[in-house]
């Protein structure tokens, strides 16, 4: 019987969970919604309960089940100890040792956004590079960082927190954080409509934006492919913020490309090539010139991580 494994994304309101053959190839995939009853600690069981359900389902032997790979919404330590999930009223656990003795399968267990990252260089849009830094916009700035083929996890599991790089000294607005001034606050969906919204009520610039009850990101940059100059202004200012942070990291890490993934990435060109100029601007010669590209897995980025992580170690 072929061998698989099973890659899981836990995020707030749902779990994916996809299975791979060994050869990395999705096989099927499924979601079920996350329970956070019990401080979230249902969670964990919920996983290991769906993946033997699955397992008999499917007639499978665990012996050619290879383990379970499991994105975390939180930092992750290298032996599996979850710090914390704040987002789902989680505290201290080791999700390996958990999962391990629910399932009798092998378990490795990384942040969601370092996981991202390992999918998209598998078989997303860092495919091809050893190097590279994946960066999330959504309504927050995620990220996860590689280097020569390793994710940079960092002490406790946070490294890669792109989104909360101070920019801005004269911010008075509080990120989510608890900072004033982070990336986060100008380049993810909603500190991009922030940015626009301010713009509109400073001046009475004609802009097409206007005709829109509602902004969103999407909104701002389809008018900006359209030329308005307001929406291109906007625009401007968060590839800018961006350009700046990438160079930041750049100068750190050396990565061979960055990859933009989240709702935002679907701007397209427009997104890339603005944040090329700007990044330029941002880092020395021999820095100059990286490789930006947008990410193509989508959602299940992080169940081709997640099933990566077992994959790399038979």
């Amino acid at each position: 019987m072929e061998k698989v494994c099973f890659g899981v994304d836990i995020g707030g309101t749902g779990v994916k969970v996809g299975l791979f053959s060994e050869e990395g190839k999705l096989i099927d995939n499924w979601t079920f919604p996350t329970r956070k009853t019990e401080q979230g600690k249902d969670i964990v069981e919920d996983v290991g309960d769906f993946v033997n359900n699955k397992i008999e389902e499917l007639k499978l032997s665990k012996d050619n089940v290879l383990g379970i790979g499991v994105g975390i919404p939180g930092p992750v330590t290298d032996d599996g100890e979850v710090l914390e999930l704040a987002n789902l009223g989680y505290g201290y656990f080791n999700i390996e040792k958990i999962l391990g003795a629910r399932t009798g399968l092998l378990i490795k267990a990384a942040n969601d956004a370092n996981v991202a990252a390992l999918g998209e260089q598998w078989q997303g849009g860092g495919m091809g590079y050893s190097s590279m830094v994946l960066a999330t916009l959504g309504t927050g700035v995620g990220g996860g960082i590689i280097i020569n083929n390793k994710v940079v996890a960092g002490s406790k599991g946070a490294a890669g927190e792109i989104g909360h790089i101070h920019l801005n000294d004269e911010e008075t607005a509080t990120c989510g954080c608890g900072k004033c001034g982070c990336l986060e606050q100008y380049a993810s969906a909603t500190g991009i409509v922030r940015m626009a919204n301010n713009l509109l009520k400073d001046t009475d610039e004609a802009s097409a934006l206007r005709d829109f009850p509602e902004i969103s990101a999407k909104t701002v940059f389809d008018c900006a492919k359209k030329g308005d100059a307001l929406a291109l202004r906007v625009v401007d200012e968060a590839c800018d913020y961006l350009g700046r942070a990438f160079g930041h990291v750049s100068q750190v890490v050396d990565p061979e490309a960055f990859v933009i993934g989240g709702g935002v990435s679907k701007a397209g060109d427009i997104l890339t090539e603005t944040i090329k100029k700007h990044y330029n601007k941002y880092v020395m010669k021999t820095l100059r010139n990286k490789e930006f590209k947008l990410a193509t897995l989508g959602n299940d980025a992080g169940i081709y991580g997640s099933a990566r992580m077992i994959l790399s170690r038979k």
